[in-house]
């Protein structure tokens, strides 16, 4: 844990208090986080193909992920991690911000889900390694992007599988997901910053550099009459599968 005094600052601490203040709402689907209601599915449909793809016989099975471990990296309220247990997973959620990590927990008890959820930069916490991580448009929120990759690929086990999405910077997302989305409400505004978004081949290289390589590759893009979906069309927003090289 020799990097944890320089890990535990990737996540600014302007950007934790953001969403925490979001957290009472988080499962509200016609809250101010409307926006992740409507994109989950479609980032667990890819996470679900992943998961099938990386381990044999995954795909016949209701629980594929029975007797493995999941993190969740930047959890919020718990949007990924509970599909993930209903998948069969042991899941362990990790937020920086408290308030997140109270109201996921909240909403994991009442549904009847167990999970472990704690509160802090994954860096500083001695939780192991996980078959799958899971970290969804979080590393735009990042500082230190090489750092935060770091961190990511040592919760990963030898043979396990990563899974990230998140805003590409291109003039479209500049248009559309912090202009247009945040003057309409689409998402609060405040939630994205354009400069700190990463392109595909930035990712692929950060990940390189943590030793990673990337496995498959999606955009989720939308169009009027389908709303978000899995697509080649990575100007907007994509998801990632990787594993160790």
């Amino acid at each position: 844990m020799g990097n944890a005094n320089v890990s535990n600052v990737t996540i600014r601490p302007e950007e934790a208090d953001f969403f925490a203040k979001l957290a009472r709402d988080w499962w509200n689907p016609k809250g101010p986080m409307a926006s992740l209601h409507q994109v989950n599915p479609v980032r667990m449909a890819f996470i679900r193909d992943a998961i099938d793809g990386h381990w044999p016989g995954a795909r016949a099975q209701a629980k594929p992920l029975a007797g493995k471990a999941a993190l969740d990296i930047g959890c919020g309220a718990g949007l990924v991690c509970e599909p993930l247990a209903r998948l069969g997973a042991d899941v362990t959620g990790v937020d920086a911000a408290g308030d997140n990590i109270a109201a996921a927990a909240a909403h994991a008890e009442a549904v009847g889900l167990d999970i472990r959820y704690m509160a802090g930069e994954v860096a500083g916490l001695d939780i192991g390694t996980f078959d799958l991580v899971t970290c969804v448009e979080v590393i735009e929120h990042v500082a230190d992007k090489t750092a935060f990759l770091r961190d990511v690929a040592a919760r990963l086990a030898p043979d396990g599988l990563l899974v990230m999405s998140t805003p590409n910077r291109t003039a479209t997302s500049r248009v559309l997901l912090v202009g247009a989305a945040e003057a309409v409400g689409y998402v609060p505004k405040g939630t994205h910053h354009w400069e700190d978004f990463v392109t595909p081949d930035e990712l692929e290289a950060l990940l390189a550099n943590a030793g990673l390589t990337v496995t498959a590759k999606r955009g989720i893009a939308w169009r009027p009459g389908k709303g978000l979906h899995l697509s080649e069309d990575m100007a907007l927003n994509y998801i990632l599968s990787a594993r160790r090289v």
